[in-house]
């Protein structure tokens, strides 16, 4: 009798203190300030990789600016990885107020899934373009074979590595800085096309993403040059890995947007911080430390700034000179597009 009466009173103390941990946790929960705010706010932010280093030196200041201005603590849980690959985690679940992508045709799909508004691009400054950058071509130290152009990849005996762009977001900028070679100095498509072609034949190794492409090239030797993004060069120089590289003088303007993930802002409540971080990304004062970080700033005096580290491009296009993202992969990347041509008729 006594030993039940032992296993009641654990029974009994076990679920009083399971409710007094609900009560606690309750009472955190709903602790506010004296406007009825909650005290605390948290954000969900999803983003490419390449970005981590600029966002954690960037969300202390926004934080701090926020306690200061709203005596609001914001806490944000952050999840980084490949731009396509974060794309479809918010997509299968993955709650973040806010997501910031390698291209738009990322989050186009998040849009079509009913978690962003369509006009997400006319939603922040600068057509929601908050960090962009250019191609870089990335040679072996000294560059030995001299290569200076995007043509240069087409001489002979030259090989080089970029990702496949029917698998990497990264490898599109990839390829439309070969296409606009040609297309942006007044060539023809069909002449783009020949010497998209022709590149594509001097490809030593098509990886499945970027990541896999750089080790390709620095890790296993493959090809004497790789395509990628400069702020990732720079950001490998400021973790004490010299690159030899040159920037094309012919190039795309890779353009990184963030949005609103509308649903999500709007379930949480959360939609007036996740703005306010937003908009805090265009001041120069995170500017800078995009800047810092490899990407070239979409402020023009935090630009002028830092010219020494971002040559300057004398021709430089978009994907809007292109006819837009929805037309680009209709054109080059869907099943069966030019890509996919290209590809048949090398291996014919």
């Amino acid at each position: 009798m006594t030993q039940w009466r032992r296993l009641a009173s654990w029974f009994i103390l076990f679920w009083a203190g399971l409710g007094l941990s609900g009560l606690l946790a309750a009472c955190q929960v709903q602790q506010t300030l004296p406007d009825g705010r909650p005290e605390r706010v948290y954000l969900t932010l999803s983003s490419f990789a390449v970005t981590k280093k600029a966002h954690e030196a960037i969300i202390p200041m926004f934080v701090e600016k926020w306690q200061k201005e709203h005596q609001q603590t914001v806490r944000f849980r952050t999840s980084y990885g490949p731009s396509g690959s974060q794309s479809r985690a918010v997509i299968d679940g993955l709650e973040a107020d806010i997501v910031h992508l390698s291209l738009g045709l990322d989050i186009d799909p998040i849009a079509k899934a009913g978690l962003i508004r369509s006009d997400w691009a006319t939603q922040a400054p600068n057509n929601s373009i908050v960090t962009t950058s250019v191609c870089a071509l990335i040679t072996r130290p000294g560059n030995p074979k001299h290569l200076q152009t995007w043509q240069d990849l087409t001489r002979e005996g030259v090989t080089f590595v970029t990702a496949d762009p029917k698998t990497s977001g990264a490898a599109r900028w990839n390829f439309l800085a070969l296409w606009g070679s040609v297309t942006a100095v007044g060539g023809t498509p069909a002449q783009a096309r020949q010497f998209v072609t022709e590149a594509f034949r001097h490809v030593a190794v098509l990886p499945r993403d970027g990541r896999e492409a750089t080790d390709a090239f620095l890790k296993q030797g493959q090809g004497d040059a790789l395509i990628n993004y400069e702020n990732e060069v720079i950001l490998a120089g400021l973790k004490g890995q010299a690159l030899s590289y040159t920037i094309p003088k012919v190039n795309v303007l890779i353009q990184n947007p963030i949005a609103l993930v509308d649903r999500y802002v709007d379930k949480h409540g959360t939609r007036e911080v996740a703005k306010a971080y937003i908009d805090f990304l265009f001041t120069p004062e995170a500017q800078k430390i995009f800047a810092r970080y490899g990407f070239r700033p979409i402020d023009s005096a935090v630009l002028a700034a830092h010219q020494q580290q971002f040559p300057v491009v004398p021709t430089l296009f978009t994907v809007a000179d292109l006819g837009g993202w929805e037309t680009v992969q209709k054109q080059f990347f869907a099943n069966g597009a030019l890509f996919d041509q290209i590809q048949q008729e090398n291996q014919a």
